[in-house]
């Protein structure tokens, strides 16, 4: 079947604005919610040359970021708030009243875990918080991934009630965590607004950041575009974790199939099989389908993906379990528990460990903890004892790989294993050197995979 291209693809170029620098009306902006992506955005504004005055709910938070420590792990944050706070970059608990140029809204909008409906409560705190201190002459800037409708009806009312007009954009934030400094000086800024005029005050705030501007025609289309993005990548992740599934009643191995299947192929490569989590994909198709069911549409494609890729994380715990129950074993390893390893984060939003406690405590587990980057007390929180590696092979007789992290990738597990009695190696990613596994009769697994033990 010939593959063609999508007909807007040839003139989508048209439609994205190339900023060269101007002078701009914008010199202070305020950003409520100094997490992943309010903190990252605050530090890339500051380095422009905007006075940015950031805050959030928790008193640690601001407590931690005024003293010039971040709370959370970015690769290049912490240099740039230790130059600029006290500068460029102030914080606090509330905004300051009155004459801020632009406010950007990064607050948190999860989902209800028995209903898996978006809970907007954060955002629409937020909006009452910018309509006390602003003034209609403030630029309001959406960044959190809402519903499709949200900032219409959640934030634009409480701005309406307060000022009799407003200003109101969408310019939703599409950065991964461990890459956010790059790429938010790399990727297209996505603008909708209420109107032109805010549109345009939109798209002149985010010039600020050098990079391509894309206009889209309405605060709707914003929000959608933020939603599309990440429930594609929530489908093209799910099948290849179909694939392991599959091949692991197969008695085959995914990666060989996988290999085969891309190389040289000119058409969508299958994604390697893994964990989806993460504090957007693992909610973000709740929200795109809660918004579809406000106009009567059923999104079956995206609902089967999200459960498939939850479905994972408790798959491989109840393997492990059965595996460590035949072998008559109890002391297990976790290593990685963030929600990724690559590129490295500490954000455990969505981590596959948190979907498989409830099966190693119902095991009588003794469960050990290691990750580069995730604080001990998290590990106890999510049910682990901190160890660090060697005392983890020590002590472990089975290991279970979550993460892809770089540390683990180059771990020398020959001298790791050497004298441990471990018997299972469980490595989700296949990151590990498996020759010396398996040549000393360690069973070796992986997501959809079993070596021969001794092989």
């Amino acid at each position: 079947m010939p593959v063609h291209d999508h007909p807007w693809q040839e003139n989508r170029v048209s439609s994205e604005v190339a900023m060269s620098p101007v002078k701009s009306e914008f010199r202070r902006i305020g950003i409520v919610g100094l997490g992943y992506v309010g903190l990252s955005l605050a530090v890339a504004m500051a380095r422009k040359g905007l006075e940015v005055h950031g805050v959030d709910v928790s008193a640690d938070v601001v407590s931690a970021l005024a003293a010039g420590a971040p709370h959370l792990y970015e690769p290049g944050v912490a240099e740039i708030l230790a130059e600029e706070i006290g500068n460029r970059i102030h914080v606090g608990s509330t905004l300051p009243q009155g004459d801020l140029d632009a406010v950007i809204i990064c607050v948190s909008t999860p989902v209800d875990e028995e209903t898996g409906e978006p809970v907007l409560a954060n955002l629409a705190a937020a909006a009452r918080d910018v309509a006390r201190a602003c003034t209609a002459d403030t630029l309001v800037v959406i960044r959190s991934t809402v519903p499709i409708g949200a900032c219409r009806e959640v934030v634009l009312p409480v701005l309406q009630r307060a000022w009799g007009r407003a200003q109101l954009v969408m310019a939703p934030e599409r950065t991964v965590q461990g890459r956010a400094m790059r790429e938010l000086a790399e990727l297209p800024q996505v603008v909708g607004g209420l109107d032109h005029a805010s549109r345009d005050r939109g798209l002149e705030l985010f010039a600020a950041l050098g990079t391509r501007l894309v206009p889209v025609s309405s605060l709707e289309t914003a929000e959608l575009v933020k939603l599309a993005n990440n429930c594609h990548l929530d489908v093209t992740y799910s099948f290849g974790n179909e694939i392991a599934l599959l091949t692991d009643r197969l008695g085959l191995d995914p990666l060989e199939v996988l290999h085969a299947t891309n190389t040289d192929y000119p058409r969508a490569p299958i994604a390697k099989p893994g964990y989806v989590g993460g504090g957007c994909l693992s909610k973000d198709p709740y929200i795109l389908m809660s918004s579809a069911r406000g106009v009567g549409r059923t999104l079956g494609l995206i609902g089967a993906a999200r459960a498939l890729n939850e479905e994972l994380p408790v798959h491989v715990a109840d393997r492990v379990v059965d595996l460590m129950r035949e072998a008559e074993i109890k002391t297990l390893l976790v290593l990685g528990w963030a929600y990724k390893g690559t590129p490295p984060t500490d954000d455990i939003r969505g981590t596959p460990i948190a979907a498989m406690t409830a099966a190693f405590s119902q095991a009588g587990l003794r469960v050990l903890g290691h990750d580069p980057l995730v604080r001990p007390q998290t590990i106890r929180d999510l049910g682990g004892e901190p160890v660090d590696m060697a005392a983890g092979f020590a002590q472990a007789d089975a290991v279970l790989v979550i993460t892809d992290h770089p540390e683990y990738r180059a771990l020398d597990v020959g001298a790791l294993l050497k004298d441990s009695e471990v018997r299972l190696v469980f490595d989700s990613w296949r990151v590990l050197d498996a020759d010396p596994i398996v040549g000393s009769g360690i069973r070796y697994c992986g997501l959809g995979y079993a070596a021969e033990v001794g092989a």
